[in-house]
């Protein structure tokens, strides 16, 4: 059914009709409700090339992914599209993602601004000075940051956890055992969630008197690899590390890799604490935890990202944030503290 026999059925005009679909004021409520109730009885979809014209809206919500070697098999990056999806799905709006060149982002938000594709973006791994903040500003597209910069907080829509606190709560743990050789391998530190951790560990450990050493922290990829390659390199030193943070549950499973392959045995030699983004394909929870994590769902960010820039979009709020607390949750990763740890 198109437009046209709709309008006939109803014995109304297109141009009402359109309009009591789109929510315009000037529609009654009387009739809104009735031409809603006849598009669902006969199952009429509008046209969207035809509803982006009535409305000058694209129901699109967009995601520009700067690409590297991992971007587009990240399952850090699938859950959370996953999460949004299902925002989207039920609000009615598609996605866009758009891969492009690390650094290469902004012709393709002034394309999409320019275009009018989307209603609005998700922007992703923000850095610690990120200047896309200030485009989207002048291109004025709605915009929600997955995560924080150093821009004024209450200036502009974001969804983050409170990583510093996060890794701040890991470290004491630790400390408080006994630890005082805490290693990191943590994510990339020109984004801002990585140079909070850093913050967050680096505090604790001053707190109780340790001093941090910059050679056994390092920051790179969180992918399973590099957390081997990482603590194979620590456990390798004069003086290893006798407990280790890892800014993501597939490093930690490298780094439980080399520790096993150095012959010791995590949570009884070399204490291991891990954030879990709550992966799909990877749990960590049961009855005893294989490892110690600090655990925020990132598809559940993906679902309050989408939701608060769809209300960005409809106008129902300004700019508003989101600070999540990372749970922490203990498992045998972490316990017996080996006596080097105390010296």
């Amino acid at each position: 059914m198109n437009l046209k026999q709709l309008s006939d059925k109803l014995g109304l005009s297109q141009t009402t009709v359109s309009r009591a679909l789109n929510g315009y004021p000037e529609v009654s409520e009387e009739t809104r409700k009735r031409v809603e109730a006849v598009a669902r009885e006969m199952n009429y979809q509008p046209n969207s090339n035809a509803r982006r014209l009535a409305t000058g809206k694209s129901n699109t919500i967009g995601h520009v992914v700067p690409l590297s070697h991992h971007d587009m098999i990240n399952p850090h990056f699938s859950d959370f599209i996953a999460g949004a999806g299902e925002i989207y799905n039920r609000c009615g709006y598609d996605m866009l993602i758009s891969v492009v060149t690390a650094g290469a982002e902004k012709p393709v938000y002034e394309a999409l601004r320019r275009n009018r594709r989307v209603d609005g973006v998700i922007v992703h791994g923000p850095r610690v000075e990120d200047e896309r903040i200030d485009l989207l500003r002048k291109l004025k597209l709605p915009f929600v940051v997955h995560g924080r910069t150093n821009d004024p907080e209450d200036s502009y829509s974001w969804v983050d956890v409170n990583n510093r606190r996060a890794f701040h709560t890991a470290a004491k743990h630790l400390l408080e055992a006994g630890h005082r050789r805490i290693a990191l391998i943590n994510g990339w530190e020109y984004m801002t969630f990585a140079a909070k951790r850093r913050d967050g560990l680096e505090k604790a450990m001053r707190e109780y008197g340790a001093e941090p050493d910059p050679e056994i922290m390092i920051s790179s990829e969180m992918i399973e690899p590099v957390g081997h390659d990482a603590m194979k390199r620590f456990l390798n030193l004069d003086n290893p590390p006798t407990a280790v943070l890892c800014s993501s549950v597939l490093n930690a499973m490298g780094a439980m890799r080399a520790i096993h392959e150095h012959g010791s045995r995590p949570g009884r030699d070399v204490s291991l604490i891990a954030y879990d983004d709550c992966l799909s394909f990877l749990p960590t929870t049961g009855e005893r935890p294989a490892i110690t994590a600090l655990r925020s769902s990132i598809r559940l960010a993906g679902m309050h990202c989408a939701e608060m820039l769809i209300d960005l979009i409809e106008k129902k709020t300004g700019p508003r944030n989101l600070l999540l607390e990372a749970e922490f949750v203990v498992g045998a990763s972490t316990g017996p503290v080996p006596q080097t740890a105390t010296a």
